[in-house]
């Protein structure tokens, strides 16, 4: 058995629902699968002497799951004042509609076709709701729209689909591109090296106590993945899906659609660089 102090990010053990940090509660989705690994990560955030509270992310669109949310920030003493999103995969907002309904709240979002209220979310932006703090990042890649969310009270970064707590997310060709997903990464590292973050709060899989060392891994294992991407057209595979096939021949087949949109990703990348 692996130690989780040994793997990349330094993965949390545990129970994935309940609090993370002094401000971030996690409710777990009931929506686990292949690419959503324990479920959709709805993240409750929060002053600890707040009666105010920002979600993020309020997942699928399931009754209960958004009900639970609610009674969580309840039980707590607190009312939910604001929704985010980290973008617009359906796993993260397709409830957000719903979830406004059910608190009264806005729902800002980088995408303007998702959000609910007349302010949206961009880079630099600083969110207050009841003395709390969320500066918002802007992380494309994984989608045009990804955000992530700093929380520097925590030393925290909630990163969506950015940065998950097991495994790596996928570049998801042709809305997503990996040239910004690489700079996405590296805006990370940033705000590790110079802004103090250690805590990941992923939209999907355990926390991650070792930021910077979660962001060298996804780093790393981009530039392996893309030499091979590379190795691999040079050898005379032509499609994603050839590549694929080669490439991840050791990957649970059900997860070769997911990662033959990164593939497609990549060799685009290699092709606007001059490389394939």
């Amino acid at each position: 058995m692996t130690d989780a102090a040994a793997l990349p990010g330094q993965p949390r053990g545990g129970v994935l629902s309940g609090p993370a940090t002094a401000r971030a509660v996690n409710v777990l989705a009931p929506n686990a699968s292949a690419m959503t690994l324990d479920g959709t990560n709805t993240w409750i955030v929060a002053e600890p002497d707040s009666e105010s509270a920002v979600v993020i992310d309020p997942g699928p669109l399931d009754d209960a799951h958004l009900r639970n949310v609610l009674d969580t920030a309840e039980k707590a003493g607190k009312r939910i004042a604001l929704t985010l999103l980290t973008h617009g995969h359906p796993d993260h907002a397709e409830g957000a509609a719903r979830f406004a309904d059910l608190t009264g709240t806005r729902v800002r979002a980088l995408d303007p076709a998702l959000r609910l209220g007349d302010e949206g979310l961009a880079a630099g932006d600083v969110i207050g709701v009841g003395g709390l703090e969320l500066r918002v990042v802007p992380t494309p890649g994984h989608t045009a729209d990804s955000l992530c969310f700093h929380l520097p009270a925590d030393r925290a970064v909630l990163t969506g689909d950015t940065i998950l707590g097991r495994g790596t997310t996928v570049v998801a060709h042709p809305d997503g591109r990996l040239g910004d997903y690489l700079d996405s990464l590296r805006r990370l590292r940033s705000l590790t090296v110079d802004d103090g973050v250690h805590t990941v709060l992923p939209g999907h899989g355990p926390v991650l106590e070792d930021a910077q060392g979660a962001v060298e891994f996804y780093l790393a294992h981009r530039a392996h993945r893309l030499a091979q991407v590379e190795t691999a057209v040079e050898d005379g595979y032509r499609t994603a899906a050839e590549v694929v096939a080669h490439v991840y021949a050791d990957v649970d087949r059900s997860l070769w659609p997911a990662a033959e949109l990164s593939v497609w990703a990549q060799m685009d990348y290699l092709r606007e660089h001059g490389l394939i």
